[in-house]
């Protein structure tokens, strides 16, 4: 369904497993930078109304599931640690030119968030059937579901905007370039590295 072409090594758990505070933390802080990102598409395309509206509930869905997650880090006795580098998004955002016209600028936006949300979909469905905590596995199951109807969203909105055909052409190359950059990745105990 997320048309990934490459999946996530299964023994990324382990590293999970081992680094429960550091991936949470680490968790917290993609809710706030897709809060961000919604927050971003309506300062940019403020024109485009059906996404504004979209996009004003997935803030509010972003921030509370940095809520839950940030609950979590407080209920295990720990705090909120720092923020670090997403390696898999820097290198994800140099794959589309910059430029062009604001329809396409909008488009590669777009698409580039449905695959952080695919890929997140697609660790946390990972962590919900491996993790030996089966109160975070329940979470991680909870948020795969809301995070395919965000990669769906961000996909259809992408073909909803650009031309179709154009579209799902740049969604093909995106997902190679994303798999040449997954299979170096996996790592670490990060949502994405």
């Amino acid at each position: 369904m997320l048309g990934l072409k490459l999946p996530t090594d299964p023994r990324w758990v382990n590293i999970v497993e081992k680094n429960i505070e550091d991936i949470l933390t680490d968790h917290a802080y993609c809710e706030q930078k897709a809060a961000s990102t919604a927050i971003s598409l309506i300062v940019s395309f403020p024109e485009y109304t059906e996404l504004v509206e979209e996009m004003i509930d997935l803030v509010n869905e972003e921030m509370s599931h940095f809520k839950m997650v940030h609950d979590l880090i407080l209920e295990r006795g720990w705090i909120l640690g720092r923020d670090r580098k997403d390696d898999y998004v820097i290198a994800l955002l140099k794959f589309f030119p910059k430029g062009g016209s604001r329809a396409t600028q909008l488009v590669h936006r777009l698409l580039y968030a449905a695959l952080i949300e695919a890929r997140s979909c697609e660790r946390f469905r990972l962590l919900s059937e491996e993790l030996e905590d089966k109160k975070l596995a329940k979470f991680y199951r909870k948020l795969m579901i809301s995070e395919a109807s965000h990669y769906t969203m961000f996909l259809n909105f992408a073909r909803k905007y650009g031309d179709r055909k154009e579209v799902d052409e740049k969604w093909q190359l995106l997902l190679n370039y994303e798999a040449d950059i997954i299979k170096d990745l996996g790592k670490k105990e990060t949502i994405h590295g």
